[in-house]
């Protein structure tokens, strides 16, 4: 069973940074994509990131784009999501995706608010 336990959110000024982190266990994710997914109050579910085993593809959602980075630790099985020039409208909750295996899981979430 995959397990995704996020860290890393907060408040933070309109303009500061974040680094949200995600540790994967239960499986061997050689094959899976990680990625990020984060959900307004009262909007629904938007998938933002997702990086390749290799680290050599990416995907960013157009809002977040040169403002985020997604990186991966294969060793640790960690993702991560560096966020920086925040804008109120980054706040939400953020959810880890691990996807692979005809199988997609998420985390519980931790949420970033962005303050103006």
């Amino acid at each position: 069973q995959v397990q995704l336990v996020e860290s890393g959110g907060g408040l933070v000024q309109a303009g500061g940074s974040l680094r949200l982190s995600c540790a994967a266990s239960g499986r061997t994710f050689s094959n899976y994509y990680l990625g990020w997914g984060r959900q307004a109050p009262g909007k629904e579910m938007e998938f933002i990131a997702d990086i390749n085993w290799s680290g050599d593809s990416t995907y960013y959602l157009d809002s977040v784009k040169g403002r985020f980075t997604i990186s991966r630790d294969k060793a640790k099985n960690t993702v991560y999501l560096q966020m920086s020039r925040l804008k109120p409208e980054d706040t939400a909750v953020y959810y880890c995706n691990a996807d692979g295996d005809n199988l997609s899981s998420w985390g519980q979430g931790t949420q970033v608010t962005v303050s103006s």
